[in-house]
C-alpha cells in the first residue's frame, strides 16, 4: 500500500475529501517525525508505541574490501506493536 492508497482510504472510511484527508495523514506524520526529533514517545493504546533509541558506535566490516570501518553512534526510529494490533494481525 503506497501513501496515496493509505490517503484514499482514510477518506472513504472517515468521509472526508481525498485533500482533507492527504492533509490529516502529513499532519499525522508531520507530528509523529517533531515528536521522535524531540526525544518524546508517542503511545496509541492497544496499536503501538514510536519511540527512539541510540545506537552505540561500534566497529564494522565493509564487505567489499574487508577493512574495518568505524559506524558512529546514532539515535534511530522505533515502532513497538500493541496487544490489538498484534491479535488483528494474527488472526487474519
Amino acid at each position: 500500500m503506497t501513501k496515496q492508497d493509505f490517503v484514499d482510504a482514510v477518506a472513504d472510511r472517515a468521509g472526508m475529501s481525498k485533500r482533507e484527508a492527504g492533509a490529516a495523514v502529513d499532519a499525522m506524520l508531520d507530528t509523529i517525525t517533531d515528536a521522535l526529533k524531540n526525544g518524546d514517545t508517542i503511545t496509541f493504546t492497544g496499536f503501538g508505541k514510536f519511540s527512539t533509541s541510540a545506537r552505540a558506535a561500534r566497529m564494522g566490516v565493509n564487505p567489499r574490501t574487508g577493512e574495518k570501518v568505524h559506524i558512529a553512534a546514532t539515535t534511530v526510529p522505533k515502532f513497538q506493536s500493541g496487544s490489538a494490533l498484534k491479535a488483528a494481525v494474527k488472526g487474519g
